[in-house]
């Protein structure tokens, strides 16, 4: 009787111990117990809350958080760049997800200030999107399917490498928005993609994540092929602006090529699609060579 009275005493404190999950700040966030009340102060965190099955727990979020559709339901409290922090609070929140790039330094420090838990994201490689999900999966009791998603995930982007990681390269400029003409630097997670499908960016060399290039920079790097984002679903009129300089390869060999947005941008599972329609446009810019 003795033991098992001990044993009950154990499972006790194992089941209400408290959860310990460091984020990408290296801060240590501490919970008595799974969040059940979550505040998504990006689109990325609300997409990923929902690929590993508690989407039903995220009492808030910002706009743009637009997948899967049952996000668009949610409630709003503002822009990831600015929130509406009375709003916020009257969510009454046992776990907020900040973007530590992206959200208002001074309002995560006021809700931090609150006493709320606050986790702050920053994932910046590929293979960042696995280890988010796993730490989400720990902060929301999901461990088990967040595992199992952030394992295909991998699955995916490894049997991507392994076919196109070899391949001849490809030089390439990916165009984030025209005006200011704004491309990634190559601590991106999209410069890594360009590199697992065995493209090169022609502008690795800047430290930025985004920056700024001239017109003149693009023309001199002659790419091979320019890859668009833009806003949404629909290929950016601006990507056809190219066609104006007849002689620059990309255009010679029609290699203008888009990628919805939230498929390369987003650092959630869509990632891999987005990686797998960026590896299928490089081939045909290959096979264009001929």
């Amino acid at each position: 009787m003795r033991g098992l009275i001990i044993l009950f005493v154990f499972f006790c404190a194992s089941a209400w111990a408290d959860i310990t999950v460091r984020d990408d700040a290296g801060r240590a966030v501490r919970l008595a117990q799974p969040a059940t009340r979550i505040l998504s102060l990006s689109p990325d965190m609300t997409e990923n809350l929902f690929a590993i099955g508690v989407g039903d727990r995220v009492v808030g979020t910002v706009e743009f958080s637009n997948y899967p559709p049952p996000a668009r339901a949610l409630p709003r409290i503002g822009g990831y760049e600015r929130i509406d922090l009375e709003a916020a609070l009257a969510l009454k929140p046992d776990l907020v997800i900040a973007w530590q790039s992206g959200n208002s330094p001074q309002q995560v420090a006021k809700l931090i200030a609150l006493g709320l838990p606050v986790y702050l994201a920053q994932p910046g490689r590929i293979e960042d999107v696995t280890t988010t999900l796993e730490r989400l999966g720990e902060l929301t009791g999901a461990g088990a399917a967040a595992q199992t998603v952030a394992a295909r995930f991998a699955a995916r982007v490894a049997a991507l490498r392994a076919r196109y990681g070899e391949r001849p390269t490809v030089r390439s400029f990916y165009q984030v928005w025209d005006r200011p003409l704004t491309t990634i630097g190559g601590r991106q997670a999209i410069s890594d993609a360009l590199r697992l499908c065995g493209g090169e960016n022609i502008f690795a060399h800047l430290k930025p994540l985004a920056a700024e290039v001239t017109l003149e920079a693009v023309l001199e790097a002659d790419p091979e092929a320019i890859i668009a984002s833009g806003m949404d679903e629909a290929r950016p009129q601006w990507l056809d602006a190219w066609r104006r300089w007849p002689a620059l390869t990309a255009v010679a060999r029609n290699n203008l090529f888009f990628v919805p947005p939230d498929h390369l941008q987003r650092h959630t599972p869509r990632l891999a699609d987005g990686i797998t329609a960026l590896c299928a446009h490089l081939e045909t810019a290959r096979a264009r060579r001929r």
